[in-house]
């Protein structure tokens, strides 16, 4: 795959590279070598949690087997949880912030009732093709601003800008989604990508997308913070006390 294509099919993985490139003093941290579930499965209980996953290639599972992408493994370890949660994955690869403005009516009309949450991840290709950040924020701002006006709890899965588009961009870019998660009292997960960080091993041979351990990772880093932003009523049952 020339790197021009690469790019347009949802590139935001180089990012990675990019900042590992620039060096960390931190250890990495070791990728899962079981399941992205922490902690012992426990029974399902509840009603249907219905969650839309709205994205680029980091949520189709570019390059992986069906049932190894971001929205599958996260359903199956908030399952692991005792949720019942089912995800609907709306990853398009290559997708802008402006693609998926322009299809959250639709996604969200298709569905018989409102989800319970919907987690975003966009704006990496926004920034790897240069467009502006005010574009990306206005885009990031009309998506929050629909699902407020719904009532529909959003996580926001944040990105950063590559060190090579200079200070300037960075300035501009950085901060649209801790200050939009702010505004609309959305969940943030600052960068979406920092367990990759650093980790050329958890990256596919294409040095673009995630393997299969490091989408693992990226559910492990993430999975309590969508469970946390779930109505709280979603929470597993406690089991009924002996009298």
């Amino acid at each position: 795959m020339k790197w021009k294509s690469a790019a347009r099919v949802a590139s935001p993985l180089a990012l990675a590279f990019m900042l590992g490139a620039c060096g960390s003093n931190e250890a990495a941290a070791p990728a899962p070598t079981q399941s992205a579930s922490a902690v012992p499965d426990l029974p399902v209980m509840g009603e249907e949690l219905r969650i839309v996953a709205l994205g680029d290639s980091l949520f189709t599972g570019y390059g992986l087997e069906p049932g190894q992408s971001y929205p599958a493994r996260l359903e199956a370890a908030l399952r692991a949880r005792g949720l019942n949660a089912r995800i609907t994955n709306a990853g398009v690869s290559g997708d802008t912030t402006a693609g998926g403005l322009g299809r959250l009516d639709f996604t969200l009309n298709s569905l018989a009732k409102p989800p319970a949450l919907v987690i975003i991840s966009l704006g990496g290709n926004d920034m790897l093709r240069g467009l502006p950040p005010e574009a990306t924020r206005k885009n990031l701002d009309g998506m929050l601003g629909k699902l407020k006006a719904r009532g529909i709890p959003v996580v926001l899965l944040g990105m950063l800008s590559a060190p090579n588009l200079g200070a300037d961009y960075r300035g501009q870019f950085d901060p649209i989604y801790p200050a939009l998660a702010k505004k609309y009292g959305a969940t943030l997960v600052p960068f979406f990508l920092q367990p990759l960080v650093g980790r050329p091993d958890l990256i596919q041979a294409d040095r673009i997308h995630p393997t299969l351990p490091g989408i693992d990772l990226m559910v492990e880093t993430t999975v309590q913070t969508v469970a946390g932003a779930l109505p709280k009523t979603a929470s597993p049952a406690a089991p009924p006390s002996r009298p």
